[in-house]
């Protein structure tokens, strides 16, 4: 897969006394929008950790914007600059009010638009029905609104590059709505340039944003690839419960009930189900996410 990558990673390794992240290649595709997917504990927080330069502790060597190191871009404003974040824990301090977090963005980075970031606190509905309360406090929040806080910052400033974590995990049903259209509308103004990159352990409510897929597994990418390519890789296969147990030797994952089974294929396999009375569709993104988590994960009940 050729691509321009605005973030190139080899051997990343980070260890803990129970989990290993052990990257050899990561290449982060400029202009789209990519979704880094997994279980809880995959490793996810802490891949995005080392990316933002929230963890500075890790082995290998990152590469931005085809140019700077991790080092370069730690120690260059004009490069961090470029890149926002937003992610859960204490990203702005409890005790700091929306207007605290107005003034210190200004002074920290040179792009940030306070009247943009008053704007977006008022079309996110940040303070509900009531009126702006600018002296509100971060604390006050609840979760949701805590990450539409964070994006009302990050998309205050000019960036080419946002890092999220877990950005739909908080939000209600209608805000992820929202926050597809927040990341379409950032990616289509770029003109090829802005990119984000986000986790989530359940890709159903932003696959229709997403452009490229990595699932990620115990610390390892144990698939990527351009949306539309893995659903030409995996293919939905629906059969009769006669074939059940045939199937279950080809199929690279398999849910059986009283009536048939339903399981992802490999399209190179599908010739090995000649014979059987089977229904073929493709699959969501989530349908074969969760099908190479299944391959992949240490989740006994799964195996």
């Amino acid at each position: 897969m050729e691509f321009t990558s605005v973030i190139k990673g080899t051997d990343l390794k980070k260890r803990y006394s129970n989990f290993e992240l052990d990257i050899p290649d990561l290449r982060i595709p400029q202009g789209l929008a990519t979704a880094l997917i997994g279980e809880n504990g995959a490793g996810k927080t802490t891949l995005l950790n080392m990316l933002s330069g929230t963890k500075l502790d890790f082995e290998g060597d990152l590469t931005f914007f085809e140019k700077y190191s991790n080092d370069q871009k730690e120690k260059d404003p004009k490069v961090k600059n470029r890149i926002g974040y937003t992610g859960p824990g204490r990203y702005y301090l409890p005790n700091w009010s929306v207007k605290d977090i107005e003034v210190i963005s200004e002074t920290i980075f040179d792009d940030f638009d306070a009247g943009k970031f008053e704007r977006l606190c008022e079309e996110l509905a940040l303070f509900g029905d009531s009126n702006p309360d600018w002296d509100k406090k971060n604390g006050d929040l609840s979760d949701g609104t805590k990450m539409k806080l964070m994006l009302a910052g990050a998309l205050a400033r000019d960036t080419e590059l946002l890092i999220m974590d877990e950005p739909a995990s908080p939000l209600d049903p209608l805000m992820r709505d929202v926050l597809c259209g927040l990341i379409g509308d950032y990616i289509s103004k770029g003109d090829g340039k802005h990119t984000v990159f986000f986790s989530t352990h359940n890709i159903s409510d932003m696959e229709m944003i997403t452009d490229y897929a990595m699932i990620m597994e115990h610390g390892n990418i144990v698939e990527e690839g351009y949306v539309e390519e893995l659903k030409e890789k995996y293919v939905l296969v629906k059969g009769d419960a006669a074939d059940t147990d045939a199937a279950k030797d080809i199929l690279y994952s398999i849910s059986v009930n009283p009536y048939g089974f339903e399981g992802i294929c490999l399209a190179q396999d599908l010739d090995r189900l000649a014979g059987m009375k089977v229904t073929k569709e493709t699959p969501t993104l989530y349908q074969i996410s969760v099908a190479v988590m299944k391959n992949n994960t240490k989740i006994k009940c799964m195996v």
